[in-house]
């Protein structure tokens, strides 16, 4: 991509206004050949003639030398996809060097950089090294605090807000997340019901709908971010985590999540079969771990946000998020991690030389084939 598009402007610019190289030479007080190589590319004019170029084409400087500091949400959304996959496939630190290249030419870019440092938290488990990883996790918040800070767009800034407590959360830094979130929760007001409300009152009853499509959907994947925590919690209390699992299995089969939200459910399973190992109950843990299995292992691929029958008004809605309907990783990093999160999980260990657990190893690593 080059930085400096200004021959082709020059060209237009010149032709928009009827005159030749030599007028415009004349004008700026270079030779005719100066003029030619600044059109042709062989040459850049001196910074000194840019205020004048531009003044006498009445343009700005940035339109001058064609130069763009911000970048567009297609442009962003290609490039998060192109990088997701070079993870998956190249050198990390190849791929950090192009990440870092291009955070400081779009510096400005705040919602580029706001993707490009979830990017980062979403591969730091490819890094194996704790110093490493501890580093990039740094390298990401450091972008969320310049975004918190100097970006004016609200929502950008609450999920910049979000992903500096969450590096602060992976760094062990428990204090910083309860100072940066206040240590309280505030009450939810959902946009999304006076939304619908203005809608039907003024008498446009599709988008009232599919408004509130969008708040349940948005709330119920925040909710399956909710089961996992609560679980972990009641581990302890073996009737209280069979209540919990059950109520949020239930919901799950009430909105069909296997096929709606696969992602969010297999979460779910993992911790499950955790808690079910603490409390030394074996068999139960075994049954959650393939109920994973058979979810991670099945057509889901590739993972994508969607609607379905009952949600079947998301599609213009998805359609603006700043990804669009991609996850935030490759999905032949995806299937690694879904074959990491139980193989390599010490938790596990305890079944290693059960058959069940072994066969269950066995799919999991096949489906990363």
């Amino acid at each position: 991509m080059k930085e400096i598009n200004i021959a082709k402007v020059l060209v237009n610019k010149r032709k928009e206004k009827g005159i030749t190289q030599n007028e415009l030479a004349n004008y700026i007080g270079v030779s005719k050949a100066s003029v030619s190589k600044w059109e042709t590319g062989q040459s850049y004019p001196d910074v000194t003639f840019l205020p004048q170029l531009a003044a006498y084409f009445n343009i700005s400087i940035d339109e001058l030398i064609e130069y763009k500091p911000q970048m567009t949400k297609e442009n962003i959304q290609k490039l998060y996809r192109n990088l997701s996959a070079d993870f998956a496939s190249k050198p990390f630190d190849s791929v950090m060097e192009d990440c870092r290249n291009i955070i400081k030419k779009y510096y400005s870019c705040f919602p580029l950089l706001l993707n490009l440092g979830i990017l980062m938290i979403n591969h730091v488990e490819l890094l194996k090294d704790p110093g490493k990883t501890a580093s990039l996790t740094e390298e990401a918040k450091v972008l969320f605090i310049r975004i918190r800070e100097e970006c004016d767009d609200v929502s950008i800034t609450r999920q910049a807000l979000f992903m500096e407590s969450l590096c602060s959360l992976i760094s062990g830094d428990a204090n910083t997340v309860l100072e940066l979130l206040d240590g309280s929760v505030a009450p939810a007001l959902p946009p999304e019901s006076l939304l619908a409300s203005a809608y039907q009152m003024t008498g446009r009853t599709e988008e009232a709908k599919s408004v509130l499509q969008v708040g349940m959907f948005q709330n119920i994947v925040v909710l399956f971010n909710f089961f996992p925590a609560y679980l972990t919690l009641c581990a302890d209390v073996p009737s209280k985590f069979n209540e919990v699992l059950r109520r949020s299995l239930a919901v799950a089969e009430a909105f069909d999540m296997r096929h709606l939200h696969p992602g969010v459910l297999v979460g779910l399973y993992v911790i499950a079969a955790q808690g079910f190992i603490a409390q030394k109950n074996h068999d139960k843990a075994l049954e959650m771990l393939q109920k994973y299995t058979e979810i991670v292992t099945s057509d889901i691929y590739p993972l994508c946000l969607h609607g379905d029958a009952f949600f079947d008004r998301l599609d213009g809605w998805l359609d603006q998020l700043d990804l669009g309907t991609d996850l935030p990783r490759d999905e032949k990093t995806i299937r690694k991690s879904m074959y990491d999160v139980i193989v390599n999980n010490p938790v596990f260990s305890v079944l290693s030389d059960e058959q069940r657990f072994q066969r269950i190893t066995e799919k999991l690593q096949h489906n990363c084939k």
